[in-house]
């Protein structure tokens, strides 16, 4: 029997970002430091922790750290105005608002004013569909942290049947996007799909994204299936029973330690790229 493989998050994202390290210090070489900005709008304790562990992760970097804090009651088009200004400033390469919002803004509305150049969180509909399409500049961090946890360990998409549970804009959707586009044949299973475990039993490659703890049964797999687990639920759980799949998987992440830090990782990675874009754009005219 082969060894299991426990894909290790935490140091698929140190390589991520000792290898920006170098990109980053080039960059301020030619008078330029990327910059991202965090919106964080009231009071949420997770997006408050959110907010702050990115914004750590950056200055650890030398990358700058833009916080704005917005009061619990701002409106929309105050909310808008907001992400207008960073959009017209130069200084700014990566713009981030904290998913959720308080409920009475509009968030797709928000999300959609985001600059594309900007959108380093991919979460706007058009960087959705660059995504689809194989041309996107910044997927989803989630779904890209997937990918980049795959290479890492050498995990091939093609030929083999990828089933996602879980159909949200900025998770399984694009995730789904970005295997279908390595020749995977993927299935997108949700809350409406019969005979879930008998889809999850077919899967080379497993992605629960279905925000429900311990939801994925080490029943319900393939031997050996490869099993990336991107929930994250109180108490330091993920959606799939971890000790049960781990008996049938030949890999799988753990939570936490898993697609948490690489999905922090990519958001650095996206806004040095966005930085480096810019000096680029600037040189060429």
């Amino acid at each position: 029997m082969k060894d299991k493989i426990i894909l290790d998050g935490t140091r698929v994202a140190t390589d991520v970002k000792e290898k920006l390290k170098a990109r980053v210090d080039h960059l301020k070489n030619v008078g330029v430091t990327p910059c991202l900005a965090t919106i964080l709008v009231g009071n949420d304790p997770s997006s408050a922790t959110y907010v702050r562990m990115k914004g750590n992760a950056c200055e650890k970097l030398g990358i700058n750290s833009k916080r704005i804090h917005l009061p619990e009651e701002t409106t929309t088009e105050e909310l808008l105005a907001v992400i207008n200004e960073l959009n017209q400033d130069s200084e700014v390469h990566g713009i981030l608002l904290q998913h959720p919002v308080p409920n009475h803004i509009d968030e797709r509305k928000a999300f959609e004013t985001i600059d594309i150049e900007k959108d380093v969180d991919g979460v706007t509909s058009l960087g959705y569909g660059q995504t689809a399409l194989g041309f996107g500049m910044y997927p989803s961090c989630t779904p890209a942290a997937i990918i980049a946890i795959m290479d890492y360990y050498g995990i091939e998409a093609q030929g083999k049947h990828a089933v996602v549970v879980g159909r949200s804009p900025i998770l399984g959707k694009p995730v789904s996007a970005l295997l279908l586009n390595r020749n995977a044949t993927v299935t997108t299973c949700h809350s409406y799909t019969e005979n879930l475990a008998d889809h999850i039993g077919s899967a080379d490659l497993v992605v629960a994204a279905v925000g429900k703890p311990n939801f994925i049964q080490g029943e319900w797999l393939k031997e050996g299936a490869v099993v990336l687990d991107a929930g994250y639920n109180k108490g330091n759980i993920g959606d799939v029973d971890y000790e049960a799949c781990l008996e049938k998987a030949s890999a799988i992440t753990p939570v936490p330690g898993g697609v948490g830090p690489v999905t922090i990782s990519m958001l650095l990675k996206h806004t040095v790229e966005a930085a480096e874009k810019k000096v680029k754009e600037i040189s060429m005219n």
